[in-house]
C-alpha cells in the first residue's frame, strides 16, 4: 500500500488537478505522513551534539563531518573533554545569529584540539553526491542537497549554505578560521552572503524556538555587554555519551527519496485552498529536509 500511496501523492503534487478530481487538496503534511520508513535516515549518535542549559532547554545539532572534517573533529574533542560546560550563549543578533562559547576568550583548549584548522569553507565537488533542485539559485550555478545538507555548486567546488538553523564556526578576521570553540546558529533570514567565508559544521535539529527567542544583545553585533545577561550552558555532550531517556534519536528525510521529491515539488507549487498564486519555484533554504524525533532501535 505504501509505494502505491506515495506514487499517487507524487502525481497529485506535480499534476494540476481538475476541480472535480481533488475535493481535498494534497498537503505537504499528507506527503510526509505517507513516507515509508526506509525513506527516513537515522542520524548517527557521533554526529549529534547535545547542549543542555542551566535554566532548562536542550539544543541538538547534527554535525557534518563530510564538509568540515577537521572542525567537526575539534568539536567532538571539545565535547568529550567537557570543555563547553559552564560556558555561555553570549551573542544574539536579531534576524542573524545566536552565538555561544567563551566570552573571555581565555579558556585554554584541551589537548587534541587543533588551534589552526584549514579553511573548510568549500570542497571539491568531485565525489559529492549531489541532488540539484530544478529551480535557479541566486548565489551559485546550482543548489540542492547532498544527503541532508543544503549545498551549492560552482566552479568545480561544493559548499554548504547558510540556511535557517545551520551552525557555523565563529572566527576572527582572515586568515583565522576558528577552531569550533565558538559556534553560532542562524536564527534569521538566510545570510547566504556568508557562504564560502565561514566553516559550516551542522544543522540544529531541536531547540530552534529556544535559540531564536533569547533576548537580543544591545551591544555591537548583538553581543551581551553585562555578565548577568549571559545564558549559561550546563553541559555539551555527544549523543553517544548519553544513555536511556537522556539520549536523543532523530531521523531526517532522505533528499534522494520519492517522498522528498513530492514534498519539495508541492512546497513550490501549492494548490490548496489558501494559495491563489503558486510560486512555481522554491528557495533552497525553504525546502530543508524534514526531520523527526525517533525511538531507540
Amino acid at each position: 500500500m505504501r509505494p502505491i500511496l506515495i506514487a499517487a501523492l507524487i502525481a497529485a503534487a506535480i499534476a494540476v488537478p481538475a476541480a472535480a478530481q481533488a475535493p481535498k487538496p494534497v498537503t505537504p503534511g499528507a506527503i510526509l505522513a505517507a513516507a515509508p520508513a526506509a525513506e527516513w535516515q537515522a542520524v548517527e549518535a557521533e554526529d549529534l551534539l547535545v547542549i543542555d542549559l542551566f535554566k532548562g532547554g536542550r539544543i541538538v545539532i547534527q554535525l557534518a563531518p563530510g564538509f568540515a572534517p577537521q572542525h567537526v573533529a575539534n568539536i567532538r574533542t571539545l565535547a568529550r573533554e567537557h570543555w563547553y560546560d559552564g560556558l555561555f550563549i553570549e551573542r544574539v543578533q536579531d534576524d542573524y545569529v545566536t552565538q555561544w562559547g567563551d566570552p573571555s576568550g581565555k579558556k585554554a583548549l584541551p589537548k587534541g584540539v587543533a588551534a589552526h584548522v584549514p579553511a573548510e569553507y568549500e570542497r571539491a565537488s568531485e565525489g559529492v553526491k549531489f541532488n540539484p533542485l530544478p529551480w535557479r539559485d541566486t548565489y551559485a550555478d546550482q543548489a540542492g542537497f547532498s544527503g541532508p545538507w543544503p549545498v551549492a555548486e560552482g566552479e568545480g567546488k561544493a559548499w554548504m549554505t547558510h540556511c535557517y538553523g545551520m551552525v557555523g564556526v565563529g572566527r576572527d578576521l582572515n586568515p583565522d578560521t576558528g577552531t569550533g570553540a565558538e559556534l553560532y546558529a542562524v536564527i534569521g533570514h538566510a545570510p547566504r552572503g556568508l557562504d564560502r567565508n565561514i566553516a559550516l559544521v551542522g544543522r540544529v535539529l531541536d531547540g530552534m524556538p529556544l535559540l531564536a527567542s533569547f533576548p537580543r544583545g544591545e551591544g555591537e553585533l548583538g553581543v551581551y555587554t553585562k555578565p548577568a545577561q549571559f545564558i549559561s550552558i550546563k553541559r555539551v555532550r555527544l549523543a553517544s555519551e548519553l544513555t536511556g531517556a537522556d539520549r536523543p534519536y532523530f531521523e531526517v528525510l532522505k533528499t534522494d527519496s520519492a517522498t522528498y521529491k513530492a514534498w519539495s515539488t508541492l512546497r513550490a507549487n501549492r494548490k490548496d485552498d489558501f494559495f491563489l498564486h503558486p510560486a512555481g519555484a522554491a528557495d533552497l533554504c525553504s525546502v530543508m529536509p524534514p526531520l523527526r524525533k525517533a525511538r531507540a532501535k
